[in-house]
């Protein structure tokens, strides 16, 4: 039996997109860079602000030869930024609310773990979720892995007492199926996020939901 659900944030339980998107471009045009459209961010997002910007840089493909100065300034002018407007275009996708609430009001623990910095992920949480109770909200902190590594979900089943085998992982990308993977967690998959099926199959997804009313369905 399924006692808690971790789930991610970007691509899962908020539609993040376009607020990144024009966080990023803006801060790669004020250095010189390109910007990208959504699409591009589509297949970025995921693995934290500065992986992101590396790869932006060099087009969304491959990490460019710049220097880490450069990447560290690209970085700055994306937090600040962003911090500024993370909810401008943001918002929950149709029927996460209604999910969360049913799941909490049947006994269900609720947590999210995400590798956007732990201080946005927490501001979005309480902008977006104010009367859902979520036991942990963990974001990228400085000195702790970014998933896939494991290291925080364990670190949430922990605080909950819950054995990692009793927890849900719930995410739209191959990281998130991953770390639930490697933490011993059931690893479910969502197709309304940014990364396509086959990514979420070949990571380890157990099951793949295509609308929040079919996640209730797991923990029936």
């Amino acid at each position: 039996m399924l006692h808690a659900a971790i789930f991610d944030l970007d691509g899962t339980l908020l539609d993040t997109l376009q607020d990144l998107t024009d966080s990023f471009n803006e801060a790669l045009t004020r250095y010189g860079f390109p910007p990208h459209p959504p699409h591009v961010y589509r297949t970025l997002i995921g693995s934290g602000a500065r992986r992101l910007v590396e790869r932006a840089v060099g087009g969304g493909v491959s990490q460019a030869s710049v220097s880490a100065e450069t990447v560290e300034s690209v970085l700055a002018a994306f937090t600040e930024r962003y911090q500024q407007t993370l909810d401008r275009h943001t918002r929950p996708y149709d029927g996460i609310p209604e999910l969360l609430a049913t799941l909490s009001a049947r006994g269900i623990r609720l947590a999210v773990l995400s590798n956007k910095s732990d201080e946005c992920t927490k501001a979005l949480v309480a902008r977006f979720f104010p009367d859902i109770r979520f036991e942990e909200v963990l974001g990228l902190r400085p000195g702790f892995p970014a998933k896939p590594d494991p290291a925080s979900a364990l670190e949430i089943a922990e605080k909950m007492g819950i054995d990692p085998e009793r927890i849900v992982c719930i995410g739209d990308s191959g990281s998130d199926m991953t770390t639930a993977c490697r933490a011993g967690m059931m690893p479910v998959g969502v197709l309304w996020g940014y990364r396509e099926r086959e990514e979420l199959l070949d990571a380890g997804a157990r099951t793949l939901s295509a609308c929040p009313d079919e996640l209730d369905k797991v923990f029936a």
